[in-house]
């Protein structure tokens, strides 16, 4: 692993040397703020599985692997060749916006660390984590209308107000824009899958078909940016005068295929994400239903067979057969099908 050499030509280029596909796994650079927070919050997270393990409480390491895996993946996409470019091509800022506002959220909402730090706190600061999820602000964050705002609105404000360009001409914006995507895209994210405790609960097909209408707006971003006619910071590009690779233009038709495809392919496993929470959620509620009218059941039970004990004859053997008839039998709703008598 090396880092890219910079390549300076008589026409005033500084930068790093031609792209290739290597770059990917050998040209480095460090973004301290985000290696600074990966490691943080990384040993945090460590720390709270460590803590619940020692509290004799089992962590499902399918999370853990997905948060940390959201961590290299933050590092990787912004201190890789995708860093080292960044500045320099249009289609790898582009990858880089959809990994950072899609799967590196995705992957550290599936980690569940908000459910983490509420199982390892003590119990008065669990109780101020899911008074704080309660909250007004709390509630209006998590509604779907605006945390769909969160997800769809910043490519196209990247896009088309200066803070695209300002990204690319100053440390601080550049720094700002590896941080703030991936907060909205955990904004979106976090009450979609609702693993972690949410203000309040929507159907999953909701975010659904969320997921549907970020397809749209991903393919109508991919369309503007390559048949519209207008070139992003042109006047960077121009200046930045790089000698080597597609023309501008070009590198920006590359840019928005990327957008369009990589964002409706990275949609697909949050679609599976939900899918699967859909499953288990529904599991979990047909178990919860049948253990309740087992309990109803096994309660008509054993009142039929104490009144039979008491000697009331046949309207205790009544009362009995009523109470121990299928509850479906009585249903309003199904009755009709097993020939039932209203």
């Amino acid at each position: 692993m090396q880092s890219t050499a910079v390549l300076t030509t008589a026409a005033g280029y500084h930068g790093p040397p031609p792209w290739q596909w290597a770059d990917l796994a050998t040209s480095w650079t460090a973004e301290p703020v985000v290696l600074t927070l990966a490691v943080l919050l990384g040993g945090g997270y460590l720390l709270g599985v460590r803590a619940l393990a020692k509290a004799g409480t089992r962590w499902q390491p399918t999370r853990t692997v997905a948060f940390l895996g959201g961590l290299l993946l933050w590092v990787w996409a912004t201190c890789s060749g995708l860093g080292v470019y960044e500045r320099i091509l249009f289609t790898d800022r582009a990858v880089q916006v959809v990994l950072l506002l899609m799967l590196v959220p995705l992957f550290l909402a599936l980690g569940a660390p908000i459910s983490l730090l509420a199982e390892a706190a003590s119990p008065v600061w669990r109780e101020r984590i899911l008074r704080a999820l309660r909250s007004g602000p709390s509630k209006v964050l998590m509604f779907p209308a605006i945390s769909t705002a969160l997800l769809m609105a910043p490519p196209w404000l990247l896009y088309f107000t200066p803070w695209y360009e300002k990204s690319l001409s100053s440390g601080a914006w550049n720094i700002g824009l590896h941080v703030s995507l991936v907060l909205l895209g955990l904004a979106y994210f976090w009450p979609r899958l609702q693993i972690d405790p949410v203000g309040h609960e929507y159907p999953h097909l909701v975010g659904l078909f969320i997921t549907f209408a970020e397809v749209i707006f991903d393919a109508g971003l991919g369309i503007v940016l390559i048949y519209g006619g207008h070139i992003v910071a042109e006047h960077y590009y121009v200046a930045l005068d790089r000698p080597w690779g597609p023309s501008i233009a070009q590198d920006q038709t590359w840019g928005g295929n990327s957008l369009w495809v990589l964002g409706d392919l990275v949609g697909l496993p949050f679609i599976c994400a939900l899918v699967r929470r859909m499953i288990v959620q529904g599991r979990e509620e047909t178990a919860a239903v049948d253990a309740e009218l087992d309990a109803q059941y096994e309660a008509a039970a054993a009142a039929s067979t104490a009144a039979e004990g008491a000697g009331d004859g046949p309207a205790a053997a009544g009362a009995g057969e009523v109470g121990l008839r299928p509850w479906w039998l009585d249903d309003p709703n199904l009755k009709h099908r097993f020939g039932a008598e209203s």
